[in-house]
């Protein structure tokens, strides 16, 4: 029937005395009454209306008593099979409380049968650690009084060891004593040999000292003199290549300085150079003005302009005499 939802529910009854089937039936039924009670109640020919209101406005139809009877078979049928769902549902319902209640029950009985095995695998177990205590017990008991046994058995044999051994150190400290007065009176005589020999042997070693000692005051006063002669000689040496390249300094400068035309005799410029041992101006100050600013500017240039200075190779010499030194310019002469 439209409006109401069917469903098919499972019973133990068989299929053409389900539910749904009779009232499919009893629909089929209805349907084919409604049909025919339709035709049997439409007028052949309806009278035609006398004006527009009268054809709007329609007579209302009189309900058909099949139809209503029908609606109310329906119904019925309707309010059976909610009843047979319901009474399905609960019955479903129950069973299912049924089997919840069994299982329930079925788990507590397992539950108690598990417990009832634990405690008697715990009384077992409990058993058997009691008896393994014991056992324990017993084993060591029996280990303590063969250990006890061992022990005294230990004992007698330490102290007969240790008697053996008394008399055995007694007879080898009388043996040791009797050589230890033996050797130290070969020590005695020993050492007054040794002692002897040690002053033979110190007196000649004090002359064979002095007599060294001798030998290198003589050999040290000869090297001393032979440096002193070489450090002259060097010094002399150095004294003698610094005085000529300081000549050839003032020669190169000479040559390359330009003073002013406002210089007088009286004038003096102090310059310091400081040299690298290639010989190249590392730098140049003026340590003393002469007064006259164009007269320092221009012995301050002569000393720039100098590309490479000329040092000796010796670089003892360089770095006494020329490392870094100071030069005067006058126009007399530079010194």
């Amino acid at each position: 029937m439209k409006g109401h939802e069917r469903e098919t529910i499972s019973t133990d009854t068989p299929p053409w005395k389900s539910p749904v089937v009779l009232s499919v039936a009893l629909h089929v039924l209805l349907l084919v009454i409604a049909l025919a009670g339709w035709s049997w109640t439409n007028p052949v020919q309806e009278p035609e209306p006398r004006s527009i209101s009268a054809r709007l406005v329609s007579p209302e139809p009189k309900p058909s008593p099949v139809v209503d009877e029908q609606d109310q078979r329906d119904k019925e049928e309707e309010r059976r099979l909610q009843e047979e769902k319901e009474r399905q549902q609960a019955e479903a319902e129950r069973k299912r409380q049924q089997e919840e209640a069994r299982r329930k029950e079925a788990e507590e009985q397992a539950r108690k049968r598990e417990q009832e095995r634990k405690q008697q695998e715990a009384k077992a177990r409990e058993l058997a650690e009691q008896q393994a205590r014991e056992k324990e017990a017993a084993r060591q008991k029996a280990e303590a009084e063969a250990k006890e046994r061992a022990r005294q058995k230990a004992e007698q044999e330490q102290r007969a060891r240790e008697e053996a051994k008394r008399k055995a150190e007694e007879e080898q400290r009388r043996r040791e004593e009797a050589e230890r007065q033996r050797q130290e009176q070969q020590a005695r005589e020993e050492a007054e040999r040794k002692r002897k020999e040690a002053e033979r042997r110190l007196k000649e070693q004090q002359l064979e000292a002095l007599a060294e000692q001798a030998r290198q005051e003589r050999e040290a006063e000869a090297r001393r003199q032979q440096e002193a002669a070489a450090a002259r000689a060097r010094e002399a040496r150095m004294l003698s290549d610094s005085e000529k390249y300081q000549a050839l300094i003032r020669d190169r400068l000479t040559q390359v300085w330009y003073p002013p035309s406002s210089a007088t005799e009286n004038m003096v410029a102090r310059l310091q150079i400081t040299l690298l041992p290639t010989g190249e101006l590392a730098n140049v100050r003026l340590v003393s003005s002469s007064g006259n600013t164009a007269f320092d500017n221009s012995a301050l240039g002569a000393a720039r302009s100098l590309n490479r200075y000329p040092v000796p190779d010796d670089r003892d010499t360089f770095e006494r005499y020329f490392r870094q030194f100071t030069i005067e310019f006058n126009p007399q002469r530079l010194r």
